[in-house]
């Protein structure tokens, strides 16, 4: 049968991504038992009728419905009233119910009967007779592979059908598209049975297969193209090493005994030149009938073509410029009835035609190959190239390995190999095929040297299993400084790997780890590449390097083109200096053809990394949360545990900003518990920003400024820490607000003398307002003014509504209670449409406290106050001092005011006299 009702799989694994089909035939059928229908299924062979017949006829059964069953077979279908007999055999017993006319011709129709053969109007109408008499509670007939019942069978169905409207009978037949049958389907509902669609393949493949690595489940999904057998059974030709190693996936998928069954009987009976177009076509895989007819001049023309036009095989367009198989495996069956000589030979005619198109040229001459040949090995390296250029990363990794089977030396074998690995950590998410290439190149040069491309395959393996960052740095490193490549900038096998250990040392957060790519790149000839260039200033420590490099910066953005991996680390070099938005758009079209499986999965990652940052800045913090979930997904999926933290830090400053506390906390330890151990100090860093802005939005300044400080000492930006530079505001307002007003101006003058203002305009806010802050009295507000008279606000809103709160806060302790008004109105006004709860609370507490009412200033309502905040202020409202309290409840006392700080505006009160009634106040509330 057609179908996938394969006793290996239960059928509820291969009716995945049917519910709506099994729904709207039950829904049918439902109707048809109480008035008499019929229905026919169609669809292309595999699609996965015979499993859906299955589920509806047991779902019937299950309803009390009885059910007689009957399938086309094919050595049967010359036999008349063979398929009948196999339908009614159930009856047999009720055959004396009809009257002696009818009984007799339908005993010897179905062969239980001697006579003459019986006249078919006869013994249709006996069928008829005897399923009505049969069908007194409701009766459903099931008939699979109508092509293959005989011709006598078919006949009587067809009057069956059309007769049963007013009985409690229904009918379900299925056949497949396309083919001939003598049943008589005219005014009958048909039904036609889709393909699956993309999400509903995979998750059928995962289930049957869940051995099978991504990228060779992404690879037989799209050869599937939604067919159910093919996704079952596809799998199933493939070797043990062929399952997790899309390298080791021929080029044509190999098919199972029974797919051939399926497509690749049609394909034999096809004359030779037939067959001959066919191979061309499938190897050429393009579609381009000049080229398959240039490759057959002599053997074959287009005009072959014809026997598999009218078997529905092939397709031609209008003006017979391409060709195209009805279904792919028809494809891979005209390959595997090909011999091998063939299949050599039809590569090379392939090869000769396509001179003017290198890349698969040396593709069709890499297949024609019979043997070791450095030839094409290097044809073949250098497509490998352009395929990387282009971002097809796995087509790169593919060429790559066949290069390396092609090369006759073992040092070319091993290079090949190890550049294969490089490409497959770096770009292709496929972490175990790195693998294995990486262990291939090893053995097959042992007494050579390591490569560079080894050496940063190895790093990123390292750090993605249990490996630390110091030992892929010193690996790295070491191939770097002991390698024979003379620190020429055009060799790409060292320009990577510095691209590689840029990122190590940037995930190591210190500055010892940067020396040796310094050094590096200043003893590159003639100069570094100009994005290595920016990216190491800009990335590194740009506190101190970063605005030399904008104006380079600023050419690279202008042209980032469509390379995956350029508009990646353009993207990178991007991130500190605020540009990001000059990469949204050709990051979002990466993003896309990640989700369609067409980009690099690393790319896929570092454009959702960028993406998600781009979009907390600008206050859309949904989107920034959805991104952020998309990439720890695709770290799951492919193994990337590495890059995990650094969605896991957007989650969790997300959390931060909206009130979320307890799920920032989780993300953060989550974050810290993951990078400790492999000396991922960057990491850290991050989550020490996420826990500092968490702290002060819920007014825990002493919190706030223990992780400030653990970002960035006060009094310095610390060196190699860029983060450092987003941190910086945070630190100096939890040191303010804890009374350390030594260490406040100590990190602003620090701010100052760094070069973080000249880096973007959203950093020269920061420096602005921490300034501010660390001034006193009107000249303070003054800079707060300053601050904010940065254009375009939308771009960082959620950062100008904190400066706005600043400013609001200094105003109405000057007294200058209108202007406080404004600020801080605008700011709650941004922080309620930010969703950012605690912020938006501390704005409104401030307007309270400044005396407004209305919604502008929220309802106060019961406050609700900490358990902590409760004792410090009963102590202070029976009189005690700071230091008294302090002593009582074993606190500091600055914590103590720090508290005091944050409990007079949640209380609407600006004095320690008012506490007593505002608490008494509160209670009754």
């Amino acid at each position: 049968m057609d179908g996938v009702d394969c006793p290996r799989h239960p059928a509820s694994t291969l009716l995945v991504g049917r519910e709506a089909d099994l729904e709207l035939v039950r829904s049918f059928l439902d109707d048809s038992v109480v008035r008499g229908a019929a229905l026919l299924l169609t669809g292309e062979a595999g699609v996965g009728k015979s499993a859906l017949l299955d589920a509806v006829a047991d779902s019937a059964e299950g309803r009390g419905v009885r059910v007689l069953r009957a399938a086309g077979v094919q050595f049967e279908a010359d036999i008349s009233y063979a398929g009948l007999n196999q339908l009614l055999l159930p009856l047999f017993g009720s055959f004396q119910d009809l009257d002696p006319l009818h009984r007799d011709a339908l005993s010897v129709a179905v062969g239980i009967g001697e006579g003459p053969p019986p006249d078919r109007l006869l013994t249709s109408t006996a069928v008829l007779l005897l399923l009505r008499a049969a069908a007194r509670s409701r009766l459903l007939l099931v008939v699979d592979d109508l092509p293959w019942l005989d011709r006598a069978t078919t006949a009587v169905l067809g009057f069956v059908a059309r007769r049963l409207v007013g009985s409690n009978v229904g009918l379900l037949t299925a056949s497949r598209s396309g083919a001939d049958s003598f049943f008589e389907s005219g005014g009958l509902t048909e039904y036609r049975l889709r393909p699956l669609d993309e999400q509903s393949s995979a998750a059928l493949l995962s289930q049957v297969h869940p051995g099978v690595s991504p990228a060779v489940r992404r690879r037989i999904v799209a050869e599937a193209r939604g067919n159910p057998l093919a996704l079952v059974e596809l799998p199933e030709a493939l070797t043990d090493r062929q399952r997790v190693s899309l390298t080791a996936v021929p080029a044509v998928l190999p098919l199972t005994q029974r797919l051939r069954a399926v497509f690749a009987s049609r394909v034999a009976a096809l004359p030779a030149a037939a067959r001959e177009l066919l191979l061309l076509a499938a190897l050429e895989a393009t579609g381009d009938l000049a080229t398959v007819e240039a490759a057959a001049t002599g053997r074959a023309t287009l005009a072959d073509l014809g026997p598999a036009e009218r078997d529905r095989l092939v397709s031609l367009s209008p003006d017979a410029r391409s060709l195209s198989f009805r279904h792919p495996l028809i494809g891979a069956a005209v390959v595997h009835h090909a011999s091998l000589a063939e299949c050599r030979r039809a590569h090379r005619a392939l090869a000769e035609v396509l001179r003017d198109k290198p890349e698969r040229r040396a593709w069709h001459l890499g297949e024609a190959a019979a043997g070791p040949d450095e030839d094409v090995a290097a044809l073949l390296e250098e497509a490998a190239r352009h395929r990387s250029r282009r971002g097809d990363a796995l087509g790169a990794v593919t060429a790559l390995t066949r290069a390396a089977g092609l090369s006759p030396a073992a040092a070319d074998k091993s290079r090949r190999l190890a550049e294969a690995a490089y490409i497959g950590a770096d770009a292709g998410g496929e972490l175990e095929d790195a693998s294995r290439l990486l262990a291939g190149a090893r053995l097959a040069d042992a007494a050579g040297r390591e490569s560079l491309h080894a050496a940063a395959a190895s790093a990123f393996l390292l750090i993605n299993k249990d490996g630390d960052i110091e030992t892929a740095h010193r690996l790295l490193v070491g191939a770097i400084e002991e390698g024979d490549h003379g620190w020429e900038a055009g060799n790409d096998a060292l320009i990577e790997a510095l691209h590689t250990l840029l990122l190590l040392c940037w995930y190591g957060g210190e500055p010892r780890l940067w020396h040796p790519l310094l050094r590096a790149l200043d003893r590159l000839r003639p100069e570094p590449p100009e994005l290595l260039w920016v990216c190491a200033r800009t990335f590194g420590d740009p506190a101190r390097t970063g605005p030399a490099a904008l104006p380079r910066l600023e050419r690279l953005l202008a042209s980032v083109g469509t390379d995956p991996t350029r508009v990646v680390r353009a993207g990178t070099a991007s991130v500190y200096p605020d540009r990001l938005p000059d990469t949204r758009a050709a990051s979002w079209r990466l993003v896309e053809q990640g989700r369609s499986g067409s980009a690099p999965v690393r790319r896929h990652l570092g454009a959702l990394m960028h993406l998600a940052l781009d979009h907390f800045h600008l206050g859309r913090w949904d989107e920034a949360a959805r991104l952020a979930a998309e990439g720890v997904a695709l770290c799951e999926t492919h193994d990337y545990g590495f890059y995990a933290w650094y969605f896991q830090y957007v989650q969790a400053i997300v959390s931060a900003v909206r009130g979320d506390t307890a799920s920032s906390t989780a993300l953060t330890q989550r974050i810290i518990r993951w990078s400790a151990p492999r000396g991922a100090h960057g990491a850290r860093f991050f989550a020490c920003h996420a826990r500092a802005l968490a702290a002060l939005g819920g007014g825990d300044f002493e919190t706030a400024y223990r992780y400030g400080a653990e970002l960035s000492a006060p009094g310095t930006l610390a060196p190699y820490v860029p983060h450092a530079l987003w941190g910086a505001l945070d630190l100096v307002e939890a040191a303010v607000r804890t009374g350390r007003d030594a260490e406040a101006a100590a990190h602003v003058a620090a701010m100052r003398a760094s070069a973080m203002g000249a880096l973007s305009p959203r950093l020269r806010l920061l420096v602005r307002a921490a300034e501010a802050l660390v001034t006193p009295g009107r000249p303070g507000a003054d800079l707060f003014a300053l601050a904010l008279a940065e254009d375009r606000p939308e771009r960082w809103p959620f950062d100008h509504a904190r400066v706005r709160l600043l400013q609001g806060e200094r105003l109405r302790r000057l007294r200058a209670t209108s202007e406080a008004r404004a600020e801080l109105s605008a700011a709650l006004e941004v922080f309620e449409g930010l969703g950012a709860t605690p912020w938006a609370a501390r704005a409104a507490a401030e307007l309270r406290a400044g005396g407004q009412n209305g919604a502008a200033a929220a309802k106060p309502g019961r406050v609700a106050l900490t358990a902590q905040e409760r004792e410090v202020a009963t102590l202070a409202a029976r009189g005690l001092t700071n230091k008294q309290i302090a002593e009582r409840l074993l606190l500091s006392h600055r914590t103590v005011g720090t508290h005091l700080y944050q409990i007079y505006p949640k209380l609407g009160i600006t004095s320690r006299a008012a506490l007593r009634d505002a608490l008494d106040a509160n209670d009754t509330t």
